[in-house]
């Protein structure tokens, strides 16, 4: 009982520290900074809001989740909501279109950091 309770108290003691450094990568993130997209552990990404494949089929586009790796993105636009996350809105730096379809995008970047679905340069 003991030694579930302390190994309770070291990981959730590891998990904020987690979160803190989290925290701190994010307050670095202004508006015009560049990001780079990173590989997504499932097939679409988590926590960068890429539409869903028939949004883009019906706009004209192609959808290629695995050609987004190594695209450069802006910062447009940093939105801090009520319960403490913030998201950000990206576009391609080039100026071109994802999936040849959409010019913006949103993403919790938090979170989206933590998992590697964006790197910060």
């Amino acid at each position: 009982m003991i030694k579930k309770l302390a190994f309770a108290l070291l990981f959730s003691a590891s998990l904020l520290q987690a979160q803190e450094e989290v925290k701190i990568n994010t307050s670095k993130v202004q508006i015009g900074d560049v990001l780079e997209i990173g590989t997504s552990k499932r097939m679409d990404y988590k926590h960068i809001n890429f539409p869903r494949a028939n949004f883009i089929i019906k706009r004209g586009g192609l959808a290629n989740y695995k050609g987004l790796k190594g695209d450069r993105v802006v910062v447009t636009a940093i939105e801090t909501n009520k319960d403490g996350s913030t998201k950000i809105k990206i576009k391609r730096k080039d100026g071109g279109r994802f999936f040849g379809s959409h010019t913006v995008v949103s993403a919790d970047i938090n979170n989206a950091l933590a998992a590697g679905e964006l790197l910060m340069n």
